[in-house]
């Protein structure tokens, strides 16, 4: 995924054609990428990016957004099965979920701050 974007720079940049409906996204390549959230989880989120950019259409910042509220609604479902089957270990997924909202608020206040492409393509030593 990653050497796709890299070759491919330009694709994320501004919103493109739609190529699937929001419905059919969300009953084929939600299930798909739920699934696969649920049984391997690494990864997800570039494959859900991935997928909002080249099927939906969508720029890069906006399809990490979506990226987000995807995987927040994979982890409350996978939070619902494992609280159904009492496998939850409060201690660390606590911890976890503290680590998370902070990343997230920074990475967004970058974001909105710099931009979409200062996170992407910034590079400090080069000046680029």
């Amino acid at each position: 995924i990653g050497l796709y974007f890299l070759f491919t720079p330009k694709l994320g940049e501004s919103d493109r054609k739609q190529r699937i409906s929001y419905v059919v996204f969300a009953l084929c390549f939600g299930s798909l990428l739920g699934f696969y959230d649920g049984f391997f989880g690494p990864g997800t989120g570039s494959l859900m990016n991935l997928a909002c950019v080249t099927l939906l259409g969508f720029n890069l910042t906006k399809a990490t957004a979506h990226a987000k509220v995807m995987n927040l609604t994979s982890n409350l479902a996978s939070l619902i099965f494992f609280l159904i089957g009492g496998h939850v270990i409060w201690t660390v997924g606590l911890v976890m979920m503290a680590g998370s909202l902070i990343g997230a608020n920074l990475g967004a206040k970058m974001v909105m701050a710099k931009g979409g492409d200062y996170v992407i393509y910034h590079d400090d030593k080069n000046g680029v």
